[in-house]
């Protein structure tokens, strides 16, 4: 090969070299271009709109309880409990005000999102993540009490029932149906004698309404009774503990066992002992249906609209 040959050949490699440099730096800053331009859109997208009346209440010092059903004490708790997997550039705090928000007020996601600035499916992704987050903690909120606070619970329902033969009572017992949307097979069995379809939610709380226990997902046409015999508590004898009992009303029968559980005398009453019984019971018991009302109406996006829930 010629002299003439290999400089033209190793001018000819250069050139591939240098069109290879220079085609590497044009990609590399069309991505430093793109990249930079995504950073100011994401910038730009998880950004919060402090002048709309939610956020700039919700990170303000105002009361939260008109709007998000909470004090700010218990929001910081729930805050604070909440384990911090997610992976979404809005912070746990504007979560929380978003979920809180959209379970107190009934509404749509698409009401939320324009309350809070926020894109739509945003809001879809909170509510379904934050739902999860409150489920892990769920039992370090909902437990029974332990021995020293039985007692208090004693002392409360023997003050709510004006006697102190009831002060071995640690628990009101009682059945609530949560409407929902029926599903397509068997939707006959959830339809309840209030004429709408449900499912039973069966709570026991304490003299304050404070739930102890819960148990769920049983059609609304299956009665109190069953529920509980079917429920945890019964089958596992998990409560109350021995000594102790739990009331409810005329739907659930008197027990001595596996669990406790007593109940008022049916209508009509013989003599003014029984009739007195009644009236003590009645007054101690009725907590539980406080706490149902004051649930029901806190948390309006379960309560008072019908769940699209699957059956499983």
């Amino acid at each position: 090969m010629s002299n003439f040959s290999i400089v033209k050949s190793n001018n000819e490699a250069r050139r591939r070299r240098r069109r290879a440099l220079l085609n590497k730096t044009a990609v590399a800053v069309i991505l430093q271009q793109q990249e930079a331009r995504y950073v100011d859109l994401r910038g730009q997208y998880c950004q919060l709109n402090d002048k709309t009346p939610a956020v700039s209440l919700f990170f303000g010092d105002g009361d939260l309880k008109k709007d998000f059903r909470l004090s700010r004490e218990s929001v910081n708790a729930l805050v604070e409990a909440l384990v911090d997997e997610h992976i979404h550039g809005w912070g746990r705090e504007l979560e929380v005000a978003v979920f809180l928000y959209w379970l107190a007020s009934a509404t749509s996601y698409r009401v939320v999102s324009e309350a809070f600035d926020v894109p739509l499916s945003t809001v879809h992704m909170i509510v379904h993540r934050v739902a999860k987050g409150i489920l892990q903690i769920y039992t370090k909120a909902v437990c029974f009490p332990s021995e020293a606070e039985l007692e208090v619970i004693g002392a409360g329902f023997a003050q709510l029932a004006g006697s102190p033969a009831l002060n071995r009572v640690a628990g009101s017992i009682e059945c609530s149906h949560i409407r929902i949307k029926p599903p397509g097979e068997y939707k006959e069995d959830y339809y309840n004698r209030k004429l709408f379809h449900s499912i039973q939610l069966q709570a026991i709380c304490d003299h304050k309404g404070r739930f102890l226990n819960a148990f769920f997902g049983l059609p609304g046409s299956v009665h109190d009774a069953r529920v509980l015999r079917w429920s945890s508590v019964y089958v596992q004898q998990l409560y109350p503990p021995p000594g102790w009992c739990i009331i409810g009303d005329g739907g659930y029968p008197c027990l001595a066992t596996p669990i406790c559980l007593m109940t008022p005398f049916r209508e009509p009453v013989q003599g003014p002992v029984q009739a007195r019984y009644n009236k003590h019971l009645s007054k101690a018991r009725c907590v539980v249906e406080r706490a149902f009302g004051m649930m029901k109406t806190r948390w309006r996006s379960i309560f008072l609209k019908a769940l699209e829930v699957k059956k499983t």
